[in-house]
């Protein structure tokens, strides 16, 4: 065919009303392509503690990611992969109320910064709430074990939290920071864990996130243990449906992004099994 004849095809092509619909449905079909991996959560049961202790494996990891071991009402304990290799531990806790602007919290309603390790940083954070929280540069591993403890107290109105983490390099746990919040005066309840996606860059829904959790342990006020054997499978609302939980080698895990095939249907609960004698922190 005739180069002349070839670009006035294309070039009615191009001008056709068909054409341009089409083009323009995949431009919007990218704009509400989802940014991110959907959030993939474990609920766990278990009665009001002064002791939130759990185990966690990460498996596969990709720049961007956050494996939460400790969540609870008030605040949230895990690491995360940020960009260039740089890996870090985070502890946050949460100010009352549900703004959303940091700087905008009276100093009176802000956590209160009691106690902590000369080798975190401190800062506040905003977007999803606001409070403080702190992180420690640590070069973590996947499929090393990293163990997470948590202890509350109260006063008043007021809810302490210390945040622990067992350092594998030097095998010895390490305070990392105990913040002070206004919540009414109550103690550790609501116990879950994430695996998140922060980058949201389009490209890592397609890449895929995975950790383990195991040997969690609730203690109350009176000294008694609950161990934590069952989970409830949850997301976030993001459309996709390459996410999973459920048991591996005896252990809860979460699954999102990348070549993810859903097998746990979601709410599903999880049971997994007790601990055995001697796996109390």
């Amino acid at each position: 065919m005739h180069v002349r004849t070839i670009l006035l095809i294309a070039a009615f092509s191009l001008a056709s009303p068909e054409l341009a619909n089409a083009q323009q449905e995949n431009v919007d079909r990218e704009k509400k392509a989802p940014r991110a991996a959907r959030s993939v959560h474990l609920g766990y049961p278990a009665p009001e503690g002064v002791v939130f202790y759990n185990e966690m494996t990460v498996d596969e990891s990709v720049p961007g990611s956050y494996f939460m071991a400790c969540g609870f009402r008030h605040g949230y304990f895990g690491i995360q992969e940020l960009s260039g290799d740089k890996k870090v531990v985070l502890f946050s806790i949460w100010d009352p109320g549900d703004q959303n602007d940091a700087k905008s919290v009276p100093e009176d309603r802000r956590v209160e910064v009691l106690e902590q390790s000369k080798d975190v940083r401190i800062g506040r954070f905003g977007g999803e709430g606001t409070g403080a929280q702190c992180f420690l540069d640590y070069a973590w591993k996947k499929g090393e074990t990293y163990r997470f403890l948590v202890k509350a107290s109260t006063e008043k109105n007021k809810t302490t939290f210390s945040a622990y983490f067992h350092r594998n390099d030097t095998k010895e746990w390490t305070h990392l920071a105990t913040f002070r919040s206004q919540t009414g005066g109550g103690l550790l309840k609501g116990y879950y864990s994430f695996v998140e996606d922060f980058r949201r860059d389009g490209k890592s829904p397609h890449e895929q996130r995975s950790a383990r959790f195991h040997n969690g342990w609730v203690q109350n006020s009176t000294g008694d243990w609950t161990a934590l054997v069952r989970a409830k499978f949850t997301a976030d609302g993001t459309p996709l449906e390459n996410i999973d939980a459920g048991l591996r080698e005896g252990r809860f895990f979460l699954t999102t992004g990348g070549a993810t095939k859903n097998e746990t249907p979601l709410n599903s609960t999880i049971k997994g099994t007790p601990p055995g004698v001697g796996t109390l922190p």
